[in-house]
């Protein structure tokens, strides 16, 4: 499991949970739940820095934070 920080939100307009990691441009998942997001995100996060590193991007060292899921 990656140590980026994850927030998991409810979308309205899609019904799904959408997870968001914000040190990470771009990188976006998605689920029916919470756990079923943050297990996206983290196939999300794994492609990201595969790309990034394809491309001698830079990659941010993770902040350490947990998952947290933000309010509506």
């Amino acid at each position: 499991m990656y140590r980026y920080e994850v927030v998991i939100s409810w979308s309205e307009e899609d019904e799904v949970f959408v997870a968001e990691v914000p040190e990470l441009a771009g990188c976006l998942a998605h689920g029916a739940t919470p756990e079923a997001a943050l297990g996206e995100a983290q196939n999300a996060i794994a492609l990201w820095l595969e790309v990034a590193r394809e491309l001698g991007e830079s990659i941010p060292e993770p902040k350490g934070r947990q998952a947290r899921y933000a309010s509506s």
